[in-house]
């Protein structure tokens, strides 16, 4: 029997965490390069003149044209990461810098932004740089192990993910409808080969519907088992490149491909290391002097363990708080967000907002627009905590311009997963008064239909 003292005192070859140290530098570089090289800096947020806020983050703001320099900071700390370089102030650097940046501006929540925040919190007490980094050449010295559980708990996160992401997947619309593969695949006809042949074809909307499900139920005790290891990573790669090729969802797909790569075995990962230091020896000519030690000792276990453990009890029970809240959570989303809950709805609204000068008894509708760019004004139109936020500034701004006793009132038509839209924020609730909270919502009218599931 394995008790926690004997898995804690487990070793490994630290390979593994090596490869997943100059593999995460070095997607982090790209993909912050391709958010400059896109102009999306400017597009997302300096050009916008409003930014919707994460409750409790309000203080968190785009810095105008220094905005360049936190991506910049965030870019450098990815290149000392993927070196092994100061390795833990650039890994505590990045993690700051790359969570301001995605706390901005909640217009632009990504659940694989979310994945990389906490994943380089996690990485924060890893020992990733003992090995084949400049920290360990400046020291002259290299571990071959590590504790068992600096791996696995890696392997554990993505676990986590996964599995969160098949247990959403088993409701009625996924499942029993093809909802919403079936609005999305069917407008892929235009697809090489398979456009016009099998994207229109019911049978082929529920193979994906279902296959996904049992695919992030499966895969990670899949890459687990060493004999199914091989088909399982084939079939992370066919799933996320057919990903890429439907979906434009960014970095995603080669980030979840890449982190598969932790489920090897550290042969497989030293045979990487072989391969990247011989092309380097071709480099750059140098004398190596190493102590070699067999085991990395992680120190400070009285302050990392606990983190750890609360880390991970976070990650658990976190994604389940929508059970703490009435009403269908695909249309309130109160608990919708760090749940991993990918690609679960289509939803869109309309949404205008309606002052009253209640001294004057005038009233004038606001044109988004005014204020919102366009991808803003689209996610506010059936986001419930954007309906409200925006709602605010609308009052706030009309205060600041002379109308001191107002309403603001939303008129919100919003339809799900194909179904006819429906009335979504109550017309006579004045939303000026109502208040951000983690409270349900009720402003936002009842769902007229029944999604089953988690």
């Amino acid at each position: 029997m394995i008790t926690l003292n004997s898995y804690l005192s487990k070793t490994y070859g630290s390979s593994p965490l090596i490869v997943f140290r100059i593999g995460f530098g070095l997607l982090m570089l790209i993909s912050l390069i391709r958010f400059w090289i896109n102009g999306w800096i400017e597009e997302l947020y300096i050009n916008p003149q409003f930014h919707f806020s994460y409750y409790g983050f309000e203080w968190v703001k785009p810095l105008g044209n220094f905005t360049y320099i936190l991506f910049l900071i965030c870019g450098v700390s990815s290149i000392f990461i993927a070196l092994g370089y100061k390795y833990r102030f650039s890994i505590i650097l990045f993690f700051l810098s790359f969570t301001y940046i995605e706390l901005m501006d909640k217009t632009t929540y990504l659940n694989h932004y979310y994945f990389i925040s906490i994943l380089s919190f996690l990485m924060i007490f890893l020992p990733l740089n003992i090995r084949f980094s400049i920290d360990s050449y400046q020291k002259k010295v290299s571990y071959n192990k590590v504790p068992i559980w600096t791996i696995d708990s890696i392997k554990l996160l993505i676990t986590i993910v996964y599995l969160f992401a098949g247990i959403a997947k088993i409701n009625s619309d996924w499942l029993l409808k093809a909802m919403p593969l079936k609005i999305w695949l069917t407008s892929k006809y235009d697809l090489p080969l398979i456009g016009e042949t099998i994207m229109h074809k019911e049978w082929f909307h529920y193979l994906m519907s279902w296959g996904g499900m049992f695919y992030d139920l499966l895969i990670p005790f899949l890459l687990l088992i060493s004999f199914t290891r091989g088909f399982a990573f084939f079939l992370v790669v066919f799933f996320h490149v057919f990903t890429v090729i439907l979906f434009p969802i960014g970095m995603f797909p080669y980030i979840m491909i890449f982190s598969a790569l932790i489920f090897f075995s550290s042969k497989f990962h030293e045979k990487i290391i072989y391969n990247i230091s011989n092309f380097l020896d071709k480099l750059i000519k140098s004398k190596k002097i190493f102590k070699f030690y067999n085991t990395y000792n992680i120190k400070n276990t009285k302050i990392i363990y606990p983190v750890i453990v609360l880390f991970f009890i976070f990650q658990i029970t976190f994604p389940l708080r929508n059970l703490l809240y009435e009403g269908e959570l695909f249309w309130n989303e109160k608990g919708y967000r760090y749940s991993w809950r990918v690609m679960l709805m289509e939803k869109m609204g309309y949404t205008t907002f309606k002052v009253n000068d209640l001294d004057s008894g005038k009233s004038f509708y606001i044109n988004n627009r005014d204020f919102l760019t366009p991808f803003q004004e689209k996610q506010m139109s059936f986001q419930p905590d954007f309906i409200i936020e925006f709602a605010h500034f609308i009052g706030d701004y009309y205060k600041k311009n002379g109308i001191k006793n107002l309403t603001v009132n939303a008129d919100s038509f919003v339809a799900l997963n194909g179904r006819r839209s429906q009335r979504f924020i109550d017309p006579e609730i004045n939303l000026y008064l109502e208040k951000r909270s983690f409270k349900n919502y009720n402003w936002v009218l009842p769902f007229n239909d029944e999604i089953k599931g988690f």
